[in-house]
């Protein structure tokens, strides 16, 4: 009776799936080939390994074998050269060759074996592990920045305004002190394989400056944001890029540690802006020193919004357009006494509905230059003409006016004129010191601005800002930087004079 209960048991318990089976071999098989192609890469690896092991003994060698023939040879040319008094020339054709000779093959010898040494070196080192088999590079900086502020700004710790005591909250204090880290950086690039003859390549760049948590000391503890991320196609005279980048037309910024979350000067001339685009480079060469650069784009159509509460995503005016905004840059470049001279000019245009079929036609027109002053010296500079640029960080973030309420369809909009740019006198005295002083300046219409001024979107109607600054920077060693900055802002809005602020900042960072 038991055995046949246990015999009705077993034939009751489910067999199991023909499809289990057949998963569990393919497993093994895939597990068996993983570990043969890991084999195979080890011992690769090896076999490399013991080959600069190798030359690097038969450089030694060869080395300490020709340090015995110098020494030889002076031996032997020592005797002549005290009896050589009364035959100089004999000296000459005696002592002469083989000196020069043995020490030119040692010199070309010991600067083999730093190259063998380097190699050896990395193919010690840890690598980043990849999901891939192509390298992966991680990099970034940890930046600190102390700062104070002297006057009311529009943000702490990298202020681009200064704003009229009405615009702030209640037992604000015109002067301020802190720290932070939310401007640090991380960034990781991956390179490979090649396709259709294009060396590929990709980076993506995060910093800490996405906002604040709702929690206990949270401007302490900056949100993750992404910056950059870009894929690349680069053949020898053309490259394609796609990804979210800076803008192309506009490629320079001032040089200054103080402020990476916005490039120095945003909002007093300097465009900028992160936004998705593709774009076509393609290189006409002169020379080994001179070319001339083509760049062309289509760029997602920013207007400088702010999103939306929530997780969805919502058109901004300008993708509201149904078409996306065109960028193009042609720059002159040419090398000399080891630095760059470039010159460009661009032009962007994206159009802009802002409901009821209210068109606005959005453009800018840019210069840059990079101009070496001597050995110590360089000149850079950007400088802009354009309409509807909030997006773009023109207009000090001013992009259209009205002439009624906003939601009327009676109402009639027009983009905000706009002008600015910024210079920057570079001094690197030493290769690792050098000192800035720029100068930017915004400068919206101001008679747009005053016929609209009683229907302003805006918290208020800026009509100029001017920032001045100069900062000290010190690369300590490779990968420790100091800094120094001081900033004036001097913001004016329109009929109601200008106000300003001071700001310092000592800033650390360290390059990984």
């Amino acid at each position: 009776m038991s055995s046949a209960v246990a015999y009705g048991q077993e034939e009751g318990r489910p067999a199991p799936s023909s499809s289990r089976k057949s998963e569990k071999p393919a497993e093994v098989r895939d597990l068996i080939e993983l570990i043969r192609d890991l084999q195979a890469q080890v011992q690769t690896l090896n076999s490399q390994l013991g080959d600069l092991r190798a030359k690097q003994l038969q450089t030694s060698e060869e080395i300490r074998a020709l340090r015995q023939e110098l020494d030889l040879s002076k031996a032997q040319v020592a005797p002549v050269a005290s009896v050589s008094n009364a035959q100089p020339a004999a000296r000459s054709s005696l002592a002469a060759p083989p000196e020069p000779k043995a020490s030119d093959r040692i010199a070309r010898l010991e600067e083999n074996q730093e190259v063998t040494d380097a190699k050896v070196d990395d193919q010690y080192q840890t690598k980043i592990e990849s999901g891939s088999k192509y390298r992966l590079r991680l990099s970034g900086m940890v930046l600190l920045n102390l700062y104070e502020n002297r006057g009311l700004v529009d943000n702490q710790d990298f202020p681009q305004l200064a704003e009229p005591p009405q615009s702030q909250a209640l037992f604000v204090s015109p002067g301020s002190f802190g720290g932070s880290l939310r401007q640090s950086q991380i960034k990781l690039e991956a390179f490979g394989p090649d396709l259709a003859r294009a060396r590929t390549s990709a980076n993506v760049e995060f910093d800490f400056a996405g906002g604040f948590p709702n929690t206990w000391n949270g401007v302490a503890t900056g949100l993750v944001r992404l910056r950059t991320g870009t894929m690349r196609l680069d053949w020898g005279n053309m490259s394609v890029v796609a990804g979210q980048d800076g803008l192309f037309f506009a490629p320079l910024a001032p040089t200054s540690l103080a402020t990476l979350t916005t490039p120095a000067l945003s909002y007093s001339g300097n465009l900028w802006a992160w936004t998705p685009q593709v774009r076509v480079e393609h290189r006409i060469r002169f020379s080994d020193t001179s070319n001339v650069e083509l760049q062309a784009g289509i760029l997602d159509s920013l207007t400088g919004d702010f999103p939306l509460p929530g997780n969805y995503r919502y058109p901004s005016w300008g993708e509201e357009s149904g078409q996306p905004a065109y960028a193009t840059r042609i720059s002159l470049n040419y090398r000399t006494f080891g630095q760059n001279l470039a010159l460009g000019i661009g032009g962007y245009y994206g159009r802009q509905n802002w409901g009821f079929s209210r068109i606005v036609d959005g453009w800018a027109g840019t210069t840059d230059i990079t101009l070496p002053l001597g050995k110590l010296f360089e000149f850079t500079g950007e400088f802009y003409r354009g309409r509807a640029v909030a997006g773009l960080g023109g207009g000090i973030g001013q992009s259209v006016l009205l002439n009624g309420q906003f939601f009327s369809p009676a109402t009639t909009f027009r983009g905000l004129d706009s002008m600015g740019g910024w210079a920057q006198l570079k001094l690197k005295p030493k290769a690792n010191f050098e000192i800035n002083a720029a100068l930017g300046l915004d400068n919206p219409f101001a008679s747009e601005i005053r016929q609209y001024q009683a229907n302003s979107v805006y918290p208020a109607s800026y009509s100029r800002n001017l920032t001045p600054l100069v900062d000290f920077i010190y690369q300590v060693r490779s990968d420790v930087l100091f800094s120094l900055e001081y900033r004036h802002m001097q913001t004016s809005v329109l009929d109601s004079g200008s106000n300003s602020a001071n700001h310092i900042n000592l800033s650390l960072g360290y390059i990984f």
